[in-house]
């Protein structure tokens, strides 16, 4: 619930001279309100006092200035597909809704970049390129749109071989806590001119400015893919497989992990037959001569640690079952534990360290007595799992945050970081202190200096 006693600003005034720029795309209704002062995790659902839909990067300029103008806070909002509370309003204020800026501006073939506005989701431009040969390859799973993807330094299943959003946004144009307008970066393929402020943005969920315009590399899509899954043992053999293979420079495009809970979810949901055991769900791509010998060598490697099942098939209608099925695994555990409540998390270490990372989660599992599967990015070091508890089981729920701060703890001790791809939000505050002691007066002095009233996206990232 939102703390209205210690509200800062006239609402009344506020509501009167946001409502002289947006008219109608300005709503006070409680469902509206409700719909935005949630995301997809489990954290407090707290709503803004008002919602404005805008449909240009001058009218969030404007909705800005106003809001600065009565120091009320101010929360971006895309599909709200964020995973740490990153757009709960529990300070109130506005939030200010993109999803109406939605056109692809311009697509550069022979620069192989295009020009979005920060509401095109990732589904929207993709079914744009579609004819172009071209592609946007940062996959997160849930059709985010792409602004909020840059805000949350959003990568996902293809971040090995193409990068996060933090390789893949050019350019971008932002408006500042003062309402201005400013464009950082550009489309040369690389600078040296001054402070490299785009990616600064570029992760910061909403906390120094607003994303309201992205320029994006594209790449050309491959001659031949190929989707396959191999089973293995354990977790053990399966990451020192997938190490070997990528010394060996075999250019895998995906390379995903899923324990033997997590398939077994997913075979129920989504008709797989796959063995229940540590499931590798991979892509390699290039040509079909590539293709042939690339998968030839990871099925040598597989074999030599214990892999068992190999298989790998060129049809697009068996790619697209595979990945949609990968895709659906948060949706196959929620049929698996029908009514209760999924706390999710994610952390990521390096590759020499995912199995023992793992290993030592699963026994803090095991131990507790909680169920929860684990699904990973396992050539980068990054896994995901879902706590499910009832929702009104108290003793439950604290244990399993107990369990995620000794999950991110284990994470920071092994030198990696207490979240590879949800950010910091609300939900890992207490953790970022702990990840980064020396950098962390370096980022509170940045806030101030880009937000000196605090009104971007208040409470979130670092402790108040």
């Amino acid at each position: 619930m939102t703390d209205t006693t210690t509200r800062k600003f006239d609402l009344p005034k506020l509501t009167g001279e946001l409502a002289e720029v947006f008219g109608d795309r300005l709503s006070k209704a409680q469902a509206i309100r409700d719909q935005h002062g949630r995301d997809e995790s489990a954290h407090p659902k707290a709503a803004p006092d008002l919602v404005v839909f805008a449909q240009t990067t001058e009218e969030v300029s404007k909705a800005v200035n106003i809001c600065a103008a009565h120091q009320a806070p101010i929360i971006a909002f895309g599909a709200g597909t964020s995973l740490e509370g990153q757009v709960h309003a529990y300070q109130g204020g506005v939030c200010i809704d993109l999803s109406r800026m939605s056109n692809v501006i311009k697509v550069r073939p022979e620069d192989m970049d295009v020009t979005v506005e920060a509401g095109v989701t990732r589904l929207q431009l993709e079914t744009y390129l579609r004819d172009t040969g071209l592609f946007f390859p940062v996959d997160p799973g849930a059709d985010a749109t792409l602004g909020g993807m840059a805000a949350t330094g959003a990568s996902g299943t293809t971040t090995l071989r193409y990068g996060a959003m933090r390789e893949n946004v050019i350019a971008a144009k932002v408006v500042m806590a003062d309402g201005s307008i400013v464009e950082m970066g550009g489309r040369a393929r690389k600078s040296s001119a001054g402070y490299d402020l785009l990616h600064l943005m570029i992760g910061s969920e909403g906390t120094l400015g607003i994303i309201t315009e992205l320029t994006l590399r594209l790449y050309g899509r491959p001659e031949t893919v190929a989707s396959g899954v191999c089973a293995f043992d354990s977790i053990s053999n399966m990451v020192d497989a997938v190490t070997l293979a990528i010394q060996s420079e075999i250019p895998l495009g995906r390379l995903e992990l899923l324990d033997e809970i997590a398939i077994f979810a997913v075979n129920q949901h989504s008709g797989l037959e796959n063995e229940v055991a540590p499931t590798l769900f991979l892509e390699f791509q290039g040509t079909d001569t590539s293709v042939a010998e690339d998968i030839r060598r990871f099925e040598e490697i597989a074999s030599e640690f214990d892999g068992k099942g190999f298989q790998a098939s060129t049809s697009p209608e068996e790619r697209n079952r595979l990945w949609r099925a990968r895709h659906d695994a948060l949706n196959a555990g929620k049929a698996f534990n029908p009514g209760k409540m999924g706390l999710i998390t994610d952390v990521c270490v390096p590759v020499s360290r995912l199995a023992e990372c793992i290993a030592e989660t699963r026994k803090d599992f095991e131990e507790t007595g909680l169920i929860a599967a684990f699904v990973g990015h396992v050539g980068d070091g990054n896994f995901h799992t879902t706590i499910w508890v009832e929702p009104d089981d108290e003793a439950a729920i604290t244990l399993a945050h107990e369990v995620i701060a000794r999950m991110a703890q284990r994470a920071i001790k092994m030198e990696g970081t207490c979240t590879g791809e949800h950010g910091i939000g609300i939900g890992k505050i207490k953790y970022l202190e702990a990840e980064h002691p020396t950098a962390l007066p370096v980022m509170r002095a940045i806030k101030a200096t880009f937000d000196p009233n605090n009104i971007l996206n208040p409470g979130k990232i670092f402790p108040e």
